[in-house]
């Protein structure tokens, strides 16, 4: 089955998993003959990995199918991922898309479009909460990264009352050890030295698994394979860092200490509301064991702002919590209602003002954070994955990631994809911190 020469153009939206998606499609369409293209030229067929976590998601998903159809009228439109499973199908047709492809289709790419152009076969979503294993995929390569975000995991049974994912990617499914190593092994020969593993719901890794295999085990796994020089986390759940798991990831020098704590409130009322599974106190008491058994790891979260009933002694109490914890990053969200779940159902909606009022607050006390945690760097040895070029008070240097995920810059001497050591200095724009190589 061939697309030979057909121009295919992707935009990712969303999370890690999405962006390994994407680098597995293109993967799969070029084998097959095709030809990438920029997203903003003429191709013939424009596939948009879409997005559904908020509202914001869903309009950005609409605008690049818009934009794909605008740049060609005459090109073929793909909607994949959770905007598409989720969507009505009608909505989509009228945004111009040609073909519909679920959130567990995109592994079959390579057939699906070459099924519309030669049959016109068109909705290509199947029932994803019937999905019991994981769909098999694998990259061996990146055209131009020197970080490798690897699926390990899909689905969540969470079902958070604030969350479509569940619906847009079922049911939670792991990827075989001996797939991952398979997969991180190839990677490794082809030069990349930092593996992100992430998932849907990293958490719950190995749970519908039968050979006993969690996510500490899979992590110890990998940290083995040679050539693997670094190994970094997506999302957890605070109830994973036990003291046994704190205790086995400090054992392992690869492990990035830069953990993602999914908050999301710090208020216990809130949380309970969520419908999520954890309190502030366990919250606290998680972040306590990675910083026992880590230097000063960052710790980095998710907050949302706003939620239904969120009284405001709710928020003060959210925003106390946040400050104590002192986090180096926050990502921080207005509450998006979305169809279908339980708190769009939810009688007590915030005003939309009040939603930003306190977003403003709490980016304001993450932008303070932030600023605090890279200015204890200073002085600092730490090592650096160098990645891109980037022209900083119009000097060109080279940028890349503290283990911490600081962002440094060094002299362009140094070249991209190196692992350096040095002295992390202080520099005019506290964003991006400067080192002085060890020679």
């Amino acid at each position: 089955m061939e697309l030979k020469d057909v121009r295919f153009a992707f935009h990712t939206l969303g999370c890690k998993v999405n962006i390994y998606e994407t680098e597995v499609m293109e993967q799969l369409v070029t084998a097959a003959g095709a030809v990438l293209v920029p997203f903003e030229e003429q191709a013939d067929v424009y596939v948009v990995n879409t997005c559904s976590v908020t509202n914001m998601a869903d309009r950005k998903s609409r605008q690049m199918l818009h934009r794909a159809k605008k740049t060609n009228p005459e090109a073929v439109v793909c909607a994949c991922g959770c905007y598409a499973q989720v969507a009505d199908a009608d909505m989509l047709k009228a945004d111009g898309v040609d073909i519909i492809m679920g959130a567990d289709q995109k592994a079959q790419i390579v057939s699906i479009v070459y099924g519309y152009l030669n049959k016109g076969l068109e909705n290509a979503v199947t029932d994803v909460s019937a999905a019991k294993s994981f769909k098999k995929m694998s990259i061996n390569g990146l055209r131009e990264h020197t970080r490798a975000d690897l699926k390990v995991q899909d689905g969540c049974n969470q079902f958070c009352s604030y969350c479509i994912i569940p619906y847009a990617r079922g049911r939670i499914r792991s990827k075989l050890k001996e797939d991952v190593v398979a997969e991180v092994e190839t990677l490794a020969a082809n030069g990349i030295r930092e593996f992100v593993l992430t998932g849907i719901h990293l958490s719950s890794y190995g749970r519908d698994l039968q050979n006993g295999d969690d996510l500490i085990d899979l992590i110890e796994t990998v940290h083995a394979i040679p050539g693997v020089r670094r190994i970094r986390l997506g999302s957890l759940e605070p109830r994973v860092v036990t003291e046994e798991f704190a205790k086995r990831l400090s054992a392992l020098p690869k492990v990035c200490p830069h953990f993602h704590l999914s908050l999301q409130s710090g208020s216990a009322h809130t949380l309970k509301r969520m419908n999520r599974h954890y309190s502030p106190e366990e919250y606290r008491e998680s972040v306590r064991l990675l910083r026992t058994y880590f230097d000063d790891p960052a710790v980095t979260t998710d907050v949302i702002v706003g939620f239904p009933g969120e009284t405001d002694g709710d928020f003060e109490e959210s925003l106390a919590f946040v400050e104590e914890i002192g986090f180096y990053e926050m990502h921080v969200f207005k509450y998006s209602r979305r169809k279908g779940t339980a708190a769009d159902r939810m009688t007590d909606q915030i005003r939309e003002e009040v939603k930003n009022e306190r977003s403003k607050r709490m980016i304001e006390l993450t932008e303070r954070m932030s600023h605090a945690y890279r200015a204890r760097m200073i002085g600092r040895t730490a090592e650096v994955l160098t990645e891109e070029k980037s022209v900083i008070n119009g000097e060109t240097y080279y940028t890349g990631y503290t283990k911490e995920y600081v962002r440094v810059c060094v002299p362009e001497s140094i070249g991209g994809n190196v692992i350096v050591t040095g002295e992390i200095t202080e520099f005019s724009d506290l964003q991006t911190l400067k080192m002085d190589p060890a020679t």
